[in-house]
């Protein structure tokens, strides 16, 4: 697997909501076959991981390489992960996580981290952000060529533009009526 898309399912996990057991069956939906895994431990065990990976998306939307870089070796440190070669021949050999444990939350935060971590180290630091639309706190992987993303979604970064040129025809037309008085 890409491990760019184990950064980015490592945002869907911080996104997401965990209640129980269904949302994390939702949050497997493209994922069928590990859905008879999921043990009575796994939301409250994915809900943790969810507030120990927010500060390492928060530290790379300050600009903060060394938090980001710190906070994600201590998560790597208390999550060990064991990634394997998987493939079918000399052309498509590629690694994995591996799955071998009982819970399908170890799994996921195995996936995340392994993730990010290749992420930071491929690209840099600071290609995780936070969304920057008022009122979504949704975190977000930028592998745009520029490191230019700055909303979690096109839904977030059009209603953020339509606020702001919203804002401006508004100063413009208080403006005009200044000048005209």
């Amino acid at each position: 697997m890409e491990f760019v898309r184990y950064a980015e399912h490592a945002a869907v996990l911080v996104n997401a909501s965990l209640a129980d057991r269904e949302d994390v069956e939702e949050l497997l939906h493209n994922r069928d076959w590990l859905i008879p895994h999921i043990v009575d431990r796994d939301p409250s065990a994915l809900r943790r991981i969810q507030r120990e990976l927010r500060p390492v998306f928060e530290a790379s939307a300050r600009g903060d390489e060394t938090g980001v870089v710190s906070r994600l070796n201590a998560l790597l440190d208390r999550h060990p992960i064991t990634p394997y070669i998987a493939g079918h021949d000399a052309l498509s050999w590629h690694l994995h996580v591996s799955n071998r444990s009982s819970s399908v939350a170890e799994l996921l935060i195995a996936e995340a981290l392994m993730g990010l971590a290749t992420l930071i180290c491929d690209l840099d630091a600071l290609r995780l952000g936070v969304c920057r639309a008022s009122g979504c706190a949704d975190v977000f992987v930028d592998t745009s060529p520029n490191h230019s993303r700055r909303y979690c979604s096109d839904r977030c970064s059009s209603r953020a533009n339509v606020a702001a040129y919203r804002a401006r025809r508004k100063a413009e037309a208080l403006e005009a009526a200044e000048r005209s008085a």
